[in-house]
């Protein structure tokens, strides 16, 4: 396993019949961070010393990543929710926030749907969400979301390839390129490389027809927690507020200056207070 920050703890928790590999520190109210793809828990490394100094954080590697089990199916956005309720559960926090950034955003808000009960506060980074009245014209522009979710031609072309794709799929999507580190490049190509992890990265855009059309249920019975809605100015910034509005009715936010989409790599300070001021907040 990649060594955890000084201060966190890292393990595998069974959880929804998988093995979630989870790192946890700090003290407080819970918040457990979701990360996007192609990245592990490590996207948080910079943001997690930050809010343990407020918060109990648990980030975790989703099915099909990092050090997480990889089966064969359960990619679904609600079923990978239940994993991370799950996490939390087990770990003994029956009420958390939650925070997701890329595909993480849609584990976190199916997780905020289908767990009321549980989430108090939901944040999403940077991301089209499935759902969204805009989902199908803003993804027909993304070119990754139809070769990702092609059958096993990703990993057929990426194998022994994935440090120089990521490079370059990661470099096109920053916009400070002085907070572009090759040595978190090199973390992820190498958690990528790792049997079975191309394939469930891939198999988690395979799955977003079944996410939208089951987001449009979520849309019925808005979320009534706090929402933040973040991301890059240079990215989807000034879309999150909007969007979220759709599923949600306490919907604060916007974009953060001079930041694409790896909010967490190029802007952890703004990112860490914003969160932080966001959580509490009365």
């Amino acid at each position: 396993m990649i060594a955890a920050r000084p201060g966190f703890a890292q393990q595998l928790v069974p959880a929804n019949g998988v093995k979630i590999n989870a790192v946890m520190g700090g003290a407080g109210p819970p918040i457990l961070l979701l990360h996007g793809w192609p990245e592990t828990w490590w996207e948080w490394h910079h943001v997690m010393p930050l809010l343990a100094e407020h918060f109990s954080v648990v980030a975790i590697d989703l099915r099909g990543a990092g050090f997480s089990d990889c089966p064969q199916a359960g990619y679904d956005k609600a079923t990978m929710a239940r994993d991370a309720h799950a996490v939390m559960a087990a770990l003994g926090h029956a009420r958390y926030a939650v925070c997701g950034h890329d595909i993480g955003g849609m584990v976190a808000l199916a997780q905020a749907a289908l767990h009321r009960e549980a989430v108090t506060h939901l944040a999403v980074l940077d991301v089209p969400l499935p759902g969204w009245s805009q989902w199908e014209a803003t993804t027909a522009r993304l070119w990754h979301f139809g070769f990702h979710a092609s059958r096993d031609l990703p990993e057929r072309l990426l194998h022994g390839r994935e440090q120089d794709y990521l490079t370059a799929f990661m470099a096109e999507r920053f916009y400070d390129h002085s907070r572009f580190d090759p040595a978190d490049v090199e973390i992820y190509a190498r958690a990528m490389a790792l049997p079975g992890r191309t394939r469930g990265g891939m198999e988690w855009y395979r799955t977003l027809d079944a996410d939208h059309a089951a987001a449009l249920a979520y849309k019925e019975q808005p979320l009534e927690m706090p929402v933040l809605g973040l991301g890059g100015d240079q990215r989807f910034g000034a879309q999150m507020v909007p969007m979220l509005e759709e599923f949600a009715t306490k919907v604060t936010g916007g974009p953060i200056a001079r930041c694409s989409h790896y909010v967490a790599d190029e802007r952890p300070d703004e990112l860490a207070a914003a969160l932080i001021a966001f959580l509490n907040a009365e």
